[in-house]
């Protein structure tokens, strides 16, 4: 009997390097920038995380599929263009599990390629950065996979949060599942928290954890303007995670700027949300040689350490922040790059890190119940 799952593919590098494998998922041909990610779980919200619009993702943990994917954990309905793994499991096996891993990639058309060293290809990427390619289960040659490559846009100057963001607005009413959940807690108060979110990519499980401290969300393009979003009278501003290059979200970055000019409402930035207030307030970002994706990242400062969730391929230059400005809350132990931030004197602050932990670690879920403190003391 032929194994259905050997069926061949390929990967292209745009230095030419070529891995042949096999494919799984859809069938077809998928096109993005090579990225790759370290966590050994939460597969299936990887995938779904917006910020990987445009990407192809290499899990660097050698088996993937093995709980199958169940309802509860996607984090949007946006998907990467790919994925890239050692093994992948046809068989699932997961109290949660509603559905095979490889039919769900079918069913969102994600092509997978297996059976190639994912060792090799990461320290490619780790020595020449991230870089665009094709993975296919087409009949096409290198040269002409080369040159779909070659007219590819790099990811620099990219502003792909248009692309994910949502068209109209919309109310949050679901929270999170968890033994640590605040709900019922900030029930009890008469007080609810409205809390505007400017969606650039956002994830389920950060609107979830907003909820769940007690706030009444709702979500609104990035495309919104100061006067939309000061006409719902918020007690609190949320900038979001997302893809793409920040400094070609104009219109996020315009927005910031006069939000922090008003001053008087708490605003909290996750990832992209974190580099957007960074040039609002006058710094300038930079490409990471292949970024920080995985669930292990070191950050803090003063002897205080959180181990938090990334995904991210850009981050602030500390050298363009101004000091009479903002201060630098935390730092990425691994690299030293710009972790954290606050506005002197201002109720604002961002992180470049994910304290939802969908997935990874608890460790920053307080920064959730900081923004939330920071409202109360102003309602």
């Amino acid at each position: 009997m032929i194994n259905p799952y050997k069926k061949n593919a390929k990967l292209v590098l745009s230095n030419g390097i070529v891995f042949p494998g096999f494919y799984f998922g859809a069938s077809g041909t998928a096109i993005g920038e090579i990225v790759f990610n370290t966590g050994m779980t939460g597969y299936q919200e990887v995938i779904t995380d917006p910020s990987y619009y445009g990407q192809i993702l290499t899990f660097t943990y050698p088996e993937i599929g093995n709980t199958g994917i169940n309802f509860e954990d996607s984090e949007s309905n946006i998907n990467v263009k790919g994925i890239i793994v050692r093994n992948f499991s046809s068989n699932n096996s997961n109290w949660r599990s509603k559905n095979n891993f490889n039919q769900w990639l079918v069913e969102k058309n994600i092509t997978g390629l297996h059976g190639i060293d994912t060792r090799a290809l990461v320290k490619i990427l780790r020595a020449n950065g991230s870089m665009n390619g094709v993975i296919t289960s087409e009949d096409k040659t290198v040269e002409s996979c080369l040159e779909i490559i070659h007219d590819m846009p790099i990811m620099e100057g990219l502003n792909l949060s248009k692309e994910v963001s949502t068209k109209q607005q919309y109310l949050w009413k679901s929270h999170s599942k968890t033994i640590f959940d605040l709900r019922k807690r900030y029930a009890e108060s008469s007080k609810k928290l409205k809390v505007i979110a400017i969606d650039f990519g956002i994830k389920n499980s950060i609107l979830n954890r907003l909820v769940s401290h007690g706030c009444e969300v709702l979500v609104l393009p990035s495309r919104s303007s100061l006067k939309d979003v000061l006409s719902h009278k918020p007690n609190g501003i949320f900038f979001s995670n997302g893809p793409g290059d920040p400094s070609s979200v104009s219109e996020g970055i315009d927005l910031a700027k006069s939000l922090i000019e008003f001053g008087k409402i708490p605003m909290f930035g996750i990832c992209l949300g974190h580099q957007i207030f960074g040039l609002a307030l006058g710094g300038s970002t930079y490409k990471l040689p292949f970024g920080h994706r995985g669930l292990n990242h070191p950050c803090g400062k003063n002897n205080k350490i959180e181990i938090t969730s990334q995904n991210h391929g850009f981050a602030i230059d500390p050298n363009s922040l101004s000091k009479a400005l903002v201060r630098i809350t935390h730092y990425n132990l691994n690299d030293n790059t710009v972790a954290g931030l606050e506005v002197n004197d201002k109720p604002i602050f961002s992180v470049q890190y994910h304290p939802e932990a969908g997935p990874g670690p608890h460790d920053s879920d307080y920064l959730f119940k900081k923004f939330v403190s920071l409202m109360l003391e102003r309602c």
